[in-house]
């Protein structure tokens, strides 16, 4: 069963700005450049070879804002939900599989090798998978074989897939209507509760308790983005905001430690995940339909392919501008951060402008 939408109501879906929200698309950015924050200087690890130090030294005053930039992933998830719901909806399989699967391979299968021709360098420091290992990640199937990553941020793009399936063969296989949206929502709420409480693998890999609730979330501020009185869809959004706090509080929280890289406090957590709700209900409820600036569309294409290469090629840009060329630690983070959006932009124009359509159009018509 389908239901039929009023053409304002219609219209309204689409968002603003010739049917894109480009609102969303800053969100996107801003999210991107959070999460660039805190590989850069708010933990440890590889960047601290790339510094030379800790970037607690580095950024004695910034390490520890920074180091909440990790829950610009949750932002993202958010994000995700919204606008799978978006283009999911009035969509066949067929055609949400091709448009899922040209978003996403084209720049990851150009990151993955770039960042493995980049590291097999002689020049560079860090160890570059086996070829073996490398044609692995090509799959997006690493994790769940056990495979090394070549992108440390494609776990994130394993729990994306997990959400596209789940939605996938929930509402867009038997089509999409707000009846089976709220249904898919709660009933993903209550299951990926009772496989937390269990504590079932299986169930755990499928059903992602500790990310769930920001896809739902998103998924029931898109329903809101269509009818903002839908009592229903803001009860999912606020039991969706207290689970995922929650679970961000309990994986991200550690007590005050003079020898910790940082200290996050548990209403900093719970701040920054407030902000992502409230940043994609404002877009839902047309409150930034003004941010309607032309450069916020670029900003969007150009996130997927920088939050792909920032992380490891942003390690050799740190290590090669900061040690090798004495460029001040001020100075080095935003130049890494404008080379990597740089890359991001020639990626996007060389590599998903030319295969995107190409793939989309060859899944879209092959016979299946």
């Amino acid at each position: 069963m389908t239901v039929s939408v009023p053409s304002k109501a219609k219209a309204k879906a689409r968002g603003a700005g010739g049917g894109r929200l480009r609102a969303l698309d800053g969100l996107r950015l801003v999210a991107a450049l959070m999460v660039a924050c805190y590989h850069y200087g708010g933990r440890g690890g590889e960047i601290s070879q790339a510094w030379g130090t800790s970037p607690s030294r580095v950024f004695p005053s910034l390490h520890t804002p920074f180091a909440y930039g990790c829950l610009g992933v949750q932002v993202f998830f958010v994000i995700s939900g919204f606008v799978i719901c978006m283009s999911g909806w009035g969509r066949p399989l067929r055609s949400f599989f091709a448009s899922r699967a040209s978003r996403l391979l084209p720049a990851y299968w150009a990151a993955v090798l770039l960042v493995t021709a980049v590291f097999a360098l002689p020049a560079v420091a860090y160890e570059a998978l086996s070829p073996s290992d490398t044609l692995v990640n090509l799959t997006l199937l690493q994790q769940p074989l056990g495979v090394d990553r070549v992108l440390g941020v494609d776990w994130t793009l394993w729990a994306e897939v997990r959400f596209y399936a789940l939605f996938a063969l929930c509402v867009v296989l038997p089509g999409a209507s707000r009846r089976r949206v709220i249904m898919f929502c709660a009933a993903w709420t209550l299951t990926a509760a009772i496989a937390r409480g269990v504590r079932e693998p299986l169930l755990d890999v499928v059903l992602m308790p500790e990310y769930a609730p920001f896809f739902i979330g998103g998924v029931a501020l898109y329903l809101v983005h269509r009818d903002r009185r839908d009592a229903y869809a803001w009860g999912i959004v606020g039991v969706s905001f207290l689970i995922g706090q929650h679970y961000a509080v309990r994986s991200l929280w550690n007590a005050a430690d003079p020898d910790a890289f940082a200290h996050r406090t548990s209403l900093g957590i719970v701040a920054v995940v407030a902000f992502g709700f409230v940043a994609v209900a404002a877009i839902a409820l047309g409150w930034l339909d003004r941010v309607n600036w032309r450069w916020l569309t670029v900003a969007g294409a150009l996130t997927y392919p920088f939050y792909l290469v920032h992380e490891h090629l942003g390690w050799v840009v740190v290590g090669t501008l900061h040690q090798k060329l004495g460029v001040p630690s001020y100075a080095t983070f935003p130049l890494t951060i404008g080379s990597m959006l740089v890359l991001a932009w020639l990626l996007n124009r060389l590599v998903e402008e030319r295969l995107t359509p190409v793939l989309r159009k060859a899944l879209t018509t092959a016979r299946g």
